[in-house]
């Protein structure tokens, strides 16, 4: 049977606490991206705008709308990884199970993938061929 091997509760504990904190900090500025959202004005359906202003609102709510999506993966990836603390698995690969290095969970706590189950599915990024355009004929038979 294999042992699971766990990090200290006292190390997990101000990662908890930073966490935490974070957790805290993307929900403030999550409800203050919705605040700033001009759709969230009542009075903009009364609001006959020229179309300019109407161009800028519509702007404004595409950006609150992505900002707010990144914000909301974000905080996804921080209950995860405060669950997988409270439960004992923080620090292990999702994929294989291995330890995810130190390291790596340093600079990036909500890892969920060792750099070896990462490499493998992360594709390659090909860049597309580059076309030549053909040569225009000279004009001279041979």
């Amino acid at each position: 049977m294999k042992s699971i091997i766990q990090f200290p509760a006292k190390l997990l504990a101000p990662l908890r606490k930073y966490l935490q904190h974070e957790q805290m900090k993307l929900m403030k500025s999550k409800s203050e991206l919705k605040r700033e959202d001009p759709f969230s004005d009542s009075l903009r359906v009364d609001d006959n705008a020229d179309i300019g202003k109407e161009a800028a609102e519509q702007f404004g709510h595409h950006r609150s709308e992505a900002l707010r999506s990144e914000v909301d993966k974000i905080l996804i990836n921080i209950r995860k990884t405060l669950t997988k603390i409270k439960i004992g698995k923080y620090g292990s690969c999702e994929k294989c199970g291995r330890l995810i290095d130190t390291d790596r969970l340093a600079i990036n706590p909500t890892a969920e993938l060792c750099m070896d189950c990462q490499r493998k599915t992360v594709t390659p990024v090909r860049r597309p061929a580059i076309k030549t355009k053909p040569k225009k004929p000279s004009g001279r038979k041979l």
